[in-house]
């Protein structure tokens, strides 16, 4: 039987948290199981169960405190990723017996573990190798979305991520319910971009050189002809709007076509024995 699993990605700020909690919940409601991971070697602390986590294997903190390595938050968090690289059979222990396989793989935000080091990559190979069906959850925060150019960043960071990582993709723009009424109707202009009509109508052509306006329809052609980024709303405080994404993501990793049918209930009759009394509804 395969195995499901969820990347759950985004910069600092999206609200992975929320989120692995909010599905959490959501399972409990609607009679599922899912499980969380914790990746982060920078997390703090969670509001939902944990089925195990990458700080037991190493902390963030082991990096920047140690004396010989003198680490910043950000290169003590590459060098604890890529020391977790190298120790990926952990997973295999803390994964070995876990029934009802849905996890959440909770990660960090850091770009760079996306972008410049195989290390996301490698964790996909595993994960694969150990028949998970994976998909990749991307979380941008909307109220950082609702600008031209802020989106055309969170797009192609996500695009980055879809391409380094190879796997089934589903963006997600989060905190929706933190929104006013305006900023959820300019919002709307986003779920169906026009990227040069929005980055003409954000930049001024007489305030900007045309190098500038070169370079905007340079990068709006490069979304564009790969067409792949499409984000999906999701607003925590409606339970439709959860269900909606987690049928998305089900259906990217095929979730249950392998499950068992459960048996029924109903007892076949037996059949009518040749010397019962029926009325065949012929005279004679």
């Amino acid at each position: 039987m395969p195995r499901y699993g969820q990347l759950v990605m985004g910069p600092a700020g999206s609200g992975k948290s929320t989120y692995c909690s909010n599905m959490v919940k959501h399972a409990e409601v609607t009679k599922r199981t899912i499980h969380v991971v914790n990746l982060d070697p920078a997390a703090e602390h969670f509001d939902y169960p944990v089925l195990a986590d990458i700080r037991e294997l190493i902390h963030l903190d082991d990096a920047m405190e140690d004396e010989s390595l003198r680490f910043g938050p950000n290169g003590g968090l590459v060098f604890c990723m890529e020391y977790f690289a190298q120790n990926l059979d952990w997973l295999d222990e803390v994964l070995e017996e876990v029934e009802d396989d849905y996890i959440l793989f909770d990660l960090p935000g850091q770009i760079e573990l996306y972008t410049h080091i195989p290390v996301m990559k490698q964790l996909v190979d595993k994960l694969q190798r150990m028949d998970f069906r994976i998909c990749g959850t991307f979380l941008i925060d909307s109220q950082f979305m609702i600008e031209a150019s802020k989106f055309v960043s969170g797009v192609l960071t996500a695009l980055s991520t879809m391409v380094t990582l190879e796997i089934p993709h589903v963006n997600v723009m989060t905190k929706l319910d933190l929104l006013s009424k305006k900023a959820k109707k300019d919002l709307e202009r986003y779920l169906e971009p026009d990227l040069p009509v929005l980055l003409n109508e954000e930049f001024d052509e007489s305030k900007f050189s045309n190098k500038f306006k070169k370079l905007n329809t340079a990068i709006a052609s490069v979304i564009e002809d790969y067409s792949l980024v499409k984000f999906v709303p999701l607003d925590m405080s409606e339970e439709d709007s959860i269900t909606d994404l987690l049928i998305q993501i089900d259906n990217a990793i095929q979730y249950g076509e392998d499950l068992e049918p459960k048996e029924s209930n109903y007892e076949e009759a037996e059949p009518n024995d040749p010397d019962d009394n029926v009325d065949s509804g012929f005279d004679g």
